[in-house]
């Protein structure tokens, strides 16, 4: 059984994601999983799931409220792996499920835990390309990181730089190109050396 194998201490995860990507009747062992007592199982469950979706999202979309459900959850390794993986659903939403939490879904980048805000922004790029009707507000709610009120300085430096590299990933499609730009613009000061290189990195390939 699968989950007799996520339960061993080497790591099997990465094959039986391709397992499972092949056999995809093997799915409901791993919605069992992430319910486990055993820390190993259940993580590793998410996990591969968290995989799936990633490369073949069609497999999970029928998930999709059990997702929304951890993604509403206090298990916070649940999550954030389901925050990523309702990302991961977003370009076969042929249902436009992800419409109706939209707000739900961006209303924790001003979450008090700051990995929490990191996930989100980290998949708005997909989101940004898969749902055009949605660019522009995405757009600014990335913007708006800058006013990020996070105690930590810190934190609010690394969601800048994050929101750098996601907004490099649909730059094209961004209608107020200029707004962006100045964006960008105001991070080459940053305390933070790694989101500064992210900004001088961006400007060169995109400022003209």
């Amino acid at each position: 059984m699968i989950l007799d194998e996520l339960a061993q201490k080497e790591d099997p995860s990465e094959k039986v994601a391709e397992k499972v990507i092949k056999e995809p009747d093997f799915i409901p062992d791993l919605l069992e999983g992430i319910t486990s007592r055993n820390k190993r199982v259940k993580n590793r469950s998410i996990k591969i799931l968290r995989t799936i979706s990633s490369k073949k999202p069609e497999l999970l979309y029928y998930h999709w409220d059990m997702f929304l459900s951890l993604m509403r959850g206090d298990d916070t390794i649940l999550k954030w792996n389901a925050i990523d993986i309702i990302a991961n659903l977003t370009p076969v939403d042929s249902q436009s499920k992800f419409d109706k939490i939209f707000d739900e879904y961006y209303d924790m980048i001003d979450d008090t835990t700051m990995i929490t805000a990191a996930h989100v922004v980290d998949n708005s790029g997909k989101i940004a390309l898969a749902k055009p009707e949605f660019r522009n507000k995405i757009t600014e709610f990335l913007l708006d990181v800058e006013n990020d009120t996070r105690e930590s300085t810190e934190c609010t430096n690394i969601l800048l730089g994050k929101t750098i590299v996601v907004l490099d990933q649909y730059y094209d499609s961004i209608e107020d190109k200029t707004k962006v730009i100045e964006f960008v613009k105001r991070r080459l000061k940053n305390r933070r050396p790694a989101t500064r290189k992210k900004a001088e990195k961006f400007l060169k390939k995109w400022e003209e």
